[in-house]
């Protein structure tokens, strides 16, 4: 509510580089309809796999892991949990199956946030319930010292701050004072500058751009993880977090910082969806697509396990086949589980080839 009452109140101008992002945003937007229209079967997995890679990345994100060969298994609902971090992915499925279910009936209030919470924290203990001690943001570091990166909003306050944070952005919807997707993003940043609840607000935060982008007419998150993207610029994250929300209690934080962070990442996903949806002359598997992807998106030698995470509804075999298949448009260095790859001059005209 800091910043989006800044925003109403006190805007006077929006950075250039924000305009160019709205802009992207908004035609993005126009041609999203043409692509849903296409290759059912193709968009079934892409919605299939944006599940597994949310639930997986968005708790990775906060050190939540589980064992690969159990991520099908536990996303899947098959069989009993074994612990508590498997039951967090789970319930963090379930929250993102209601969003992209119901995600009409979901208004932004203080219930859908703490229902959301609650499914994502595995419905146990304090799950659902705001903080009841203060909680700062503390960074820790390897030798011992630790720091506050940020004071959080007391507990005694935090009822009334999440009242005043989905009231404004009520009335951001409802008054047109500012560009929507600017508000949503100002509604995630002072989510997570309220930090509502003991643990657990990153997820909801990530939930809840989720939601908003339903509202605001962006779909692209059934499709395309925006959980694996922000995991994929998680440093960079964690830095605009930091550097908007210096002066935020008193109204004098810079937003833009993490305002163009959340938008780059739904521009990146409008981009990967429309590149994935429109190969559609490939003769390859959609898990083939997958992989393929994920070995184009790095910038280094990778090794199998690197393209492994990005890819976990696709099995290891999977993605050695690939590889093997991709040569000499890939070229192994080494030997061993461990060995490095990396794409040779060949990758982009031959990717090019086969996607024809």
């Amino acid at each position: 509510m800091m910043t989006l009452r800044q925003l109403a109140e006190r805007l006077e101008s929006v950075p250039l580089p924000t305009v160019w992002h709205l802009s992207d945003l908004a035609e993005a937007r126009g041609k999203q309809e043409l692509f849903t229209k296409q290759s059912p079967q193709k968009l079934k997995v892409l919605r299939e796999h944006a599940l597994i890679e949310s639930a997986v990345s968005s708790n990775r994100i906060e050190g939540v892991n589980i064992e690969r060969a159990r991520i099908k298994p536990v996303l899947e609902g098959r069989g009993q949990l074994r612990d508590r971090d498997e039951e967090e992915v789970r319930g963090y499925r379930d929250a993102l199956t209601l969003i992209h279910e119901q995600h009409a009936k979901l208004s932004v209030s203080e219930k859908t946030i703490k229902r959301l919470h609650f499914m994502s924290r595995a419905r146990t203990g304090d799950a659902g319930k705001y903080k009841t001690k203060d909680s700062d943001i503390i960074e820790r570091y390897p030798d011992g010292r630790v720091r506050i990166r940020f004071k959080t909003v007391s507990a005694k306050q935090t009822p009334a701050f999440m009242r005043q944070l989905v009231t404004a952005w009520s009335e951001i919807l409802d008054e047109h004072r500012i560009h929507p997707v600017l508000g949503m993003a100002a509604l995630n940043l002072d989510f997570l500058c309220v930090h509502p609840f003991r643990d657990g607000n990153g997820r909801v935060s990530r939930l809840l751009l989720l939601l908003t982008c339903y509202h605001l007419g962006f779909e692209v998150g059934r499709y395309i993880s925006l959980e694996r993207l922000i995991e994929e610029n998680k440093e960079r994250y964690y830095e605009t977090l930091e550097e908007s929300s210096q002066g935020w209690h008193e109204g004098r934080h810079d937003p833009w910082p993490f305002t163009n962070y959340l938008l780059f990442i739904l521009k990146q996903a409008y981009r990967e969806f429309e590149e994935r949806v429109g190969q559609l002359s490939s003769p390859r598997g959609s898990k083939t697509e997958i992989v393929i992807g994920a070995i184009d998106r790095t910038v280094a030698p990778f090794r199998v396990a690197d393209i492994q995470r990005q890819c976990p509804g696709v099995s290891l075999d999977m993605i050695r086949k690939v590889l093997k298949d991709l040569r000499p448009q890939v070229e192994c260095l080494g030997r061993g589980k461990d060995a490095k790859w990396e794409k040779t001059a060949k990758w982009q005209l031959g990717n090019n080839q086969l996607i024809g």
